[in-house]
């Protein structure tokens, strides 16, 4: 059972769930006091958010094995701690709750069957199509990372107001999509990855543009619905500043210390969350 938790990649999970939650209190706008209607929808969708991001985990597990010998010799399929078999049935599994979870959202906010067979169609098309074509790839991963907070915000009736979080979310994760092919250069030998197919100093450029992007990105809010001299406005441009500075050091030393800059990617996305979760007290 603990090998079977790994494969989903927990951590994983807890950023899917709370993202989603994140961005339903930002379409809801009222902080943590919205009704408990309200509450319940957003936790249905958190919850079914994570359980499709776990079926893509163990998914990309199922096709990564050779390579994973390679670049991550220590994941349960590699190592025979959890069978094909069982992976499988894990996939289907959590794709068919994951759907199951999101029926009573959906019969509230339809939208939200929209956005959930967009992310699954995706899943699919990446790992049975778009993976092995690299940059491709990771369009689609950063779209799916995008699709979290569309998703939060779909499930109280406000996705279009997520929409520059989730232009943000996008272009952070596009840039540490490109980081990581960069580390597993040397497992990926059935990948058109960026930088094996255009080399490290042009997958850095890539990189860097989607941070830069990304950092551009982070202002719309306060131009659009998030008051600069108010409380939140104050709260939310001092951490999306933070944020910011963390994403511009992911990118500072590439393309050496790769595993670095992917631990400090994934620290400032954490903070860009509590950024975002300000604006929800607007």
């Amino acid at each position: 059972m603990l090998a079977a938790l790994r494969l989903t990649r927990p951590a994983n999970l807890a950023v899917s769930f709370l993202g989603t939650v994140v961005a339903g209190l930002v379409a809801a706008g009222r902080g943590v006091a919205i009704p408990g209607v309200s509450w319940a929808l957003v936790v249905l969708a958190a919850v079914s958010t994570s359980l499709v991001t776990a079926a893509g985990n163990v998914l990309n597990d199922l096709g990564d094995r050779e390579g994973d010998r390679i670049n991550h010799p220590e994941r349960p399929l590699v190592t025979g701690a959890v069978s094909v078999s069982r992976a499988r049935v894990l996939t289907v599994g959590s794709l068919v709750a994951a759907v199951a979870v999101a029926v009573p959202v959906a019969r509230v906010e339809p939208l939200v069957a929209v956005i959930l067979g967009v992310a699954i169609a995706t899943i699919a098309g990446y790992e049975f199509r778009w993976k092995a074509r690299g940059f491709v790839g990771n369009l689609s991963v950063a779209a799916l990372t995008a699709l979290v907070f569309l998703y939060g915000g779909a499930a109280l009736g406000n996705a279009l107001l997520l929409a520059p979080f989730a232009g943000m979310a996008f272009l952070a994760t596009l840039s540490r999509e490109v980081i990581k092919d960069m580390e597993d250069v040397a497992g990926d030998v059935d990948r058109t990855t960026l930088p094996r197919q255009h080399g490290f100093r042009a997958a850095s450029r890539a990189a860097r543009g989607s941070v830069a992007a990304s950092i551009a990105l982070s202002a719309v809010p306060l131009l659009w619905f998030v008051r600069l001299g108010s409380a939140v406005g104050v709260g939310y441009l001092g951490l999306v500043a933070v944020a910011d500075a963390v994403f511009v050091v992911s990118v500072l030393y590439l393309p050496e210390k790769l595993r670095f800059e992917q631990t400090v990617s994934k620290t400032a996305m954490t903070v860009a969350l509590f950024a975002f979760l300000a604006v929800a007290f607007r």
